[in-house]
C-alpha cells in the first residue's frame, strides 16, 4: 500500500460517503451507552457527521494515519475470519482512537468500538465490520451530544 495525498482524498471521500451506514450505527450506539449510564446523548446527523470527517480529515497528519488504517481495514480478509480476529480487532481500535483524538477521548473511543463492533454486522471482508464500528465509535466520541463534553471541566486548576 501507498499512501499519497490523493489515496488520502479517496479515503476521505469513502468515509464522508458511508453516512447513511455510519450515522444510523452512531445513534445506535448512543442510545445503548445512555441506557447503560442512565443519561441523554444528542443523536447525530449525516451532515454533522459529514462535516466532522472534513475536520478529521483536514488535519494531515491525523488524515495520513486515519486513511492508512481505513485502507486496511477495507481490503483485510482472513480465511474463515476468526485467526484474523486481533488484527483487525486491533486496526478497529486504533482507528477508532486516532479518530476521536487524544486523551481521553482515544480511550473512549477504543471502548465504545467494541461496545459498536458485538453489534455490527456488515458484508464482505472481515475487517469491513471492524471498520465500521471504529468509524462509528470514534466519530460518537469527538462529537457534541455528550453533556460532560459540554463547557469547561470542574477538574481544571483555575476553575474556581
Amino acid at each position: 500500500m501507498e499512501l499519497t495525498p490523493a489515496t488520502v482524498t479517496a479515503e476521505y471521500e469513502w468515509v464522508r460517503d458511508r453516512a447513511p451506514t455510519v450515522v444510523p450505527l452512531i445513534n445506535e450506539t448512543r442510545d445503548r451507552l445512555a441506557d447503560c449510564f442512565g443519561v441523554e446523548v444528542g443523536s447525530v446527523t449525516e451532515s454533522t457527521y459529514c462535516d466532522e470527517v472534513a475536520v478529521v480529515f483536514g488535519d494531515g497528519d491525523r488524515a495520513v494515519n486515519v486513511a492508512g488504517y481505513v485502507a486496511l481495514l477495507r481490503d483485510l480478509d482472513v480465511d474463515g475470519d476468526y485467526p484474523g480476529f486481533v488484527v483487525d480487532e486491533v486496526l478497529g481500535r486504533e482507528l477508532a482512537a486516532a479518530i476521536a483524538g487524544g486523551q481521553p477521548f482515544s480511550l473512549l473511543a477504543q471502548a465504545t468500538f467494541h461496545v459498536a463492533d458485538v453489534t455490527t454486522h456488515t458484508d464482505g471482508v472481515a475487517g469491513a465490520d471492524d471498520l465500521d464500528a471504529a468509524l462509528a465509535a470514534g466519530f460518537q466520541t469527538r462529537l457534541p451530544g455528550w453533556a460532560w463534553t459540554e463547557g469547561e471541566s470542574p477538574f481544571a486548576v483555575g476553575n474556581d
